[in-house]
């Protein structure tokens, strides 16, 4: 493929790294975000390169979890009833799609990109010299009931099987062994080994971006005002210049499904909200590892910021206000989990997952118009997801054969276009 001018829209880690893979090989790349690279969603995540995450999060189908949610109490999941109605016809698909049949026939193919992240990550990590951002000792999924351990050992068990992920078994000694300081209602846990940790997201991604700019790529600090398509290539128009470039990619997460239909596409995207806070430790507490509370729903997280409390997700549109009574509900659990001291902001930080209905991301061609790409939907994954994205679509931009199957990754699943 000859050198092309290519135009990324969105500098999150989905972004950078495809902006990264192209020029590598030789492209002219433009990056352009209205932010700095990684300090969108990128930036408020957990910070875990989650290997062992080859299973989607379903929707809810048993009648037990479903009424449990109604209350809007839950800590894993909260809901506006206008977010829910914007997004009625996704939100069914997505049940739709959770039925036992359909995800068993999604996992597999979900699985396959999640089993290229170390390796795309562990690409970037060296040419960014970014080893020291990351851990590679896994997490802790930690449980308070035996029978809910159980039960998730036997789905890790047949993860093992099937897609070679590792982990062992702590009983509550082990644990004790790893975090001195954990809550007395907490008898065990999952230490997934494969996954790689980060206490500042938005830092691996900016060590990304400087490694792109260190090979003569280009960022674009601008907010981008029109994409058109003319008879050779496209124009982006930003509020500080016009680009004339051979190729779009649009990687805008939680935005892209708007840009995307700007251009005629009607992609059935989602968000899929989430909060969080940092925290000062009590004197002499110290958390060692990341922590997810399975049975509640929320994550806690040994940042370089303090102690990162992420929530579950929140469905609503994507720019309401901020509602933090999920994030006061996930803090007055975790407190009984980790010695907390005082907050470390005014206000919770919120961001958005970019969801599609059938869980996967749409990476490829766009139907209809030569030379625009799409890349984005990744939902809970986008952090772990980027580099294999930016390798799997340079490939795929230069025509040559990708790692793995492409197809159920294509924008045509959706038919395309209005």
């Amino acid at each position: 493929m000859a050198q092309r001018h290519v135009a990324i829209l969105g500098a999150g880690m989905v972004g950078v790294s495809i902006a990264w893979h192209l020029k590598q090989r030789g492209h002219r790349v433009s990056l352009i975000d209205r932010r700095a690279p990684g300090r969108e969603t990128s930036y408020g995540n957990a910070g875990i390169i989650q290997r062992e995450a080859v299973r989607p999060y379903p929707f809810p189908r048993d009648m037990k979890t479903i009424l449990s949610v109604l209350p809007n109490k839950r800590v894993d999941i909260r809901y506006r009833t206008g977010g829910m109605l914007n997004a009625f016809s996704p939100l069914l698909s997505y049940w739709h799609n959770s039925s036992a049949r359909r995800y068993e026939k999604i996992v597999p193919e979900y699985a396959s990109i999640i089993g290229l992240c170390l390796d795309a990550h562990g690409e970037m990590i060296e040419a960014a010299n970014a080893g020291h951002l990351v851990r590679r000792e896994g997490w802790l999924e930690i449980y308070r009931t035996q029978a809910k351990l159980d039960k998730r050992i036997e789905q890790a068990k047949e993860a093992r099987e099937r897609f070679d992920v590792q982990f062992e078994v702590l009983d509550r000694a082990a644990l004790v062994n790893k975090e001195p300081d954990i809550g007395a209602e907490i008898i065990g846990a999952i230490h997934w080994l494969d996954p790689w940790t980060v206490a500042d997201p938005g830092a691996l991604v900016a060590a990304y971006a400087d490694a792109f700019t260190a090979l003569g790529g280009r960022i674009v600090e601008a907010t981008i005002q029109s994409v058109e398509p003319r008879e050779q290539g496209f124009e982006v128009v930003t509020d500080t210049e016009k680009l004339e470039v051979d190729d779009v990619v649009l990687a805008l997460g939680p935005w892209a499904g708007e840009w995307a239909s700007r251009l005629g596409y009607a992609i059935p995207t989602f968000v899929k909200r989430g909060y969080h806070m940092h925290y000062a430790s009590k004197p002499g507490k110290t958390l060692h590892n990341w922590l997810m509370d399975a049975e509640v729903g929320y994550l806690l997280a040994p940042m370089n910021a303090g102690v990162r409390l992420t929530t579950g997700a929140e469905l609503d549109r994507l720019e309401s206000p901020a509602d933090e009574h999920q994030l006061e509900a996930a803090e007055k659990v975790a407190r009984s989990v980790f010695p907390l001291a005082e907050r470390r902001e005014n206000a919770a930080w919120k961001g958005a997952r970019p969801c599609l209905p059938d869980m996967k991301p749409v990476i490829g061609p766009a139907p209809r118009h030569p030379g625009l790409w799409f890349a984005f939907g990744h939902g809970h994954q986008g952090f772990t997801l980027g580099p294999a994205t930016g390798r799997l679509l340079a490939d795929m931009m230069e025509g040559k054969p990708t790692a793995i199957d492409m197809a159920p990754f294509s924008a045509g699943r959706f038919q395309g276009k209005r």
